[in-house]
């Protein structure tokens, strides 16, 4: 499939779909990919799309010119120009927490919660809400030289974006207390450790490794893989009982799709299933 562009409305937002695997690019490189409301509009609609479109299977988020997403933008917050709030400066207080819920559920709520992977690649630094963005996705990569930090407490923030959620769930209570507290700097090796990051790559390669991986899943069983995240996502949460219901109504209806079936007869055939999301 050709690669197309998808319409974001800003430049602060790049996003292509090719061959399944739709790329967001976080397009601030001057400010190393800080939050803008423009960026922030256009990721909740790029996302809302690629949740719908049949053409997308894996979504991959990352940023320009060697970072990642440095969270808020502080001069932005400093000039009153927002920082990267979707609300207008100056608002008050109730207007502002609508905003704020309405832009983290279109953003990283989608992000974890579409039933399509998603895949962070981190070239460089991913703080705050940055780091926020990376951690609601099902899978990340880091390039060596990527440092990580919530850098809330640096700035006077609490967090934002599900941080406190997901960073909880990847290192348990008590790490992510301490990161958040400190807000110390990790660095891509120790985020790997930690199990924050899926993979540490050379920083040249990550494109490459990221694009296989993607173009990998994207050539996966779609509707498997969409009741697969549902199942895992419901085991975050839900108790034993509920979860096993869910597994057995997911896989009695994948046994009936094209997938499934072409799965068996190149099981059967020795040969690798060509699936088509059916």
């Amino acid at each position: 499939m050709a690669k197309r562009a998808l319409e974001t409305g800003t430049e602060d937002l790049l996003a292509t779909v090719e061959d399944g695997v739709a790329v967001v690019v976080l397009n601030r490189p001057e400010r190393r990919n800080a939050l803008s409301g423009g960026m922030l509009n256009a990721m909740s609609a790029v996302l809302a799309t690629c949740e719908s479109d049949p053409a997308v299977a894996c979504v991959v988020l990352t940023g320009a010119g060697g970072a990642f997403c440095a969270g808020g933008d502080v001069k932005g917050m400093a000039d009153g120009t927002g920082g990267g709030s979707t609300a207008a400066a100056g608002a008050d207080l109730d207007s502002r927490i609508h905003a704020q819920r309405l832009s983290q559920r279109a953003t990283a709520g989608r992000l974890y919660r579409m039933p399509k992977p998603t895949i962070a690649a981190i070239p460089g630094p991913a703080a705050g809400a940055g780091l926020s963005l990376a951690l609601a996705c099902d899978l990340r990569i880091a390039a060596e030289g990527a440092v990580m930090t919530t850098a809330f407490a640096r700035v006077g923030f609490s967090g934002d974006y599900g941080g406190t959620y997901f960073l909880s769930q990847l290192v348990g209570t008590a790490k992510a207390r301490e990161l958040y507290f400190t807000a110390d700097i990790i660095d891509a090796e120790e985020a790997g450790r930690l199990g924050i990051v899926s993979r540490v790559v050379a920083d040249d390669e990550l494109p490459a490794e990221t694009t296989a991986l993607a173009r990998r899943i994207a050539d996966g069983p779609r509707i498997a893989l969409g009741y697969m995240k549902r199942n895992l996502l419901a085991a975050e949460t839900e108790p034993f009982q509920t979860v096993l219901e869910l597994e057995a109504a997911h896989q009695a209806r994948c046994g009936f799709t094209e997938d499934h079936k072409e799965a068996v007869a190149a099981f059967v055939e020795k040969r690798r299933p060509a699936f088509r999301g059916r």
